[in-house]
């Protein structure tokens, strides 16, 4: 685990708290090559862990306070273990910190106090998991500091229960799963309803997973995360289904009331999300990255069109990466994430990576002035302990 993070948290730490960490911990971030929106409907994912990690390092002191500093923000929390945890304000990076260790005391886990100290390379609000990878590795962390061994899917569960109730983020399993249990060079197709894991080798060195940042985030994304989730809901309710996982095309063309449109339009790009998602799992299998890539152009149809979280700073990603070609290396593109800005992820041909790179930001540069941030990765790993 020798990364920038890894490097500056260690330094941090030490340099913050006076002397070096007992206990290093990490987690991924991620990216979503397919199947957006559909966690929280009980459907399919299909994400890869990144090499990008956060970490925290820790080492546990003799009072009942729990100190963690954040090298992003330059803050520090201290949080008194005799008194009940409580959320932060709204959209407070301690909100994370509050809610594991909420979790942890659920279990029966006797708290004891330590210092911490956070830094990462996943990019924030861009889509890629930045909360998820804070929350895992800091459970991870506590694992260490409490002689405590969870199974890795509880681990996940405690922390999305932490981001629904101190973060306040409704959030599906998929962010957390990756970040708990990802295998390195394999792309994981995960059930959401039964939390059942498939991992599906992705390793083939002609190909690169491409992530082009937009650098930009509008004030819809976190309002309308929620909004969309309700009117799945809806939808579900109308076609008296449990979920939209149950839910099939021909159901849906049966409501043709003006009044059910927009919660129709939200069903229709679930339901062909969560076929588009097997659909390329066995592609995967096949290794068959053309036709991978024309199921991810459609993903980014669907989610513009029926679900309408794109914008212009993503489509214009994708549009530049049309235009490019599966001729020249690139074999398709989409937003991931949450929508109204953050990160596109392109599956490319690798050997031609700068070339289209360049391509790509000359494209993207004719229509729009905010710069993109492009990196590749590899599938990463999932959460990691070690000594520090």
């Amino acid at each position: 685990m020798q990364n920038d993070a890894l490097l500056r948290a260690r330094a941090g730490f030490a340099g913050h708290f006076g002397h070096a960490p007992r206990l290093v911990a990490s987690a991924p971030g991620r990216v979503n090559l397919i199947g957006e929106f559909t966690d929280y409907n009980e459907g399919f994912v299909l994400p890869i862990a990144l090499e990008y990690r956060t970490v925290v390092c820790g080492t546990p002191n003799e009072s009942n306070l729990v100190t963690v500093r954040s090298e992003a923000t330059q803050e520090s929390v201290s949080l008194d273990l005799r008194r009940a945890l409580e959320p932060d304000a709204p959209g407070r990076w301690s909100n994370y910190i509050r809610g594991v260790l909420a979790g942890f005391g659920g279990i029966g886990t006797a708290l004891r106090g330590f210092d911490a100290f956070i830094a990462s390379d996943v990019p924030m609000g861009a889509g890629l998991s930045s909360s998820a990878a804070i929350e895992v590795a800091f459970a991870t962390l506590l694992e260490g500091i409490h002689g405590v061994k969870l199974d890795p899917v509880a681990k996940a569960l405690l922390c999305q229960k932490a981001e629904h109730s101190f973060a306040g983020v409704p959030c599906g399993i998929m962010d957390l799963f990756i970040a708990s249990l990802a295998r390195e060079d394999h792309a994981l197709l995960l059930d959401c309803r039964s939390n059942e894991a498939v991992w599906l080798p992705f390793a083939d060195p002609a190909v690169a997973v491409l992530i082009l940042n937009t650098n930009v985030r509008h004030q819809l994304a976190t309002s309308a995360y929620a909004i969309r989730r309700e009117e799945c809901q809806a939808a579900a309710s109308l076609l008296k289904v449990g979920s939209l996982r149950a839910a099939t095309l021909e159901m849906l063309a049966q409501h043709v009331d003006p009044l059910e449109r927009t919660v129709m339009r939200r069903a229709r790009h679930v339901v062909g999300e969560i076929a588009r998602t097997l659909q390329a799992a066995e592609v995967i299998r096949d290794r068959d990255w053309i036709e991978l890539g024309q199921l991810m152009y459609a993903s980014h149809d669907s989610l513009r069109n029926y679900y309408e979280v794109s914008c212009r700073e993503l489509d214009a990603v994708v549009h530049a990466a049309r235009e490019i070609g599966t001729a020249a290396g690139v074999y398709g593109c989409r937003m991931t994430g949450g929508g109204f800005g953050g990160c596109a992820v392109a599956l490319i041909d690798a050997p031609r990576r700068e070339a289209i790179e360049r391509a790509i930001r000359e494209s993207y540069g004719r229509s729009i002035s905010t710069p993109l941030t492009c990196f590749t990765s590899r599938p990463g790993r999932g959460a990691e302990l070690l000594e520090a």
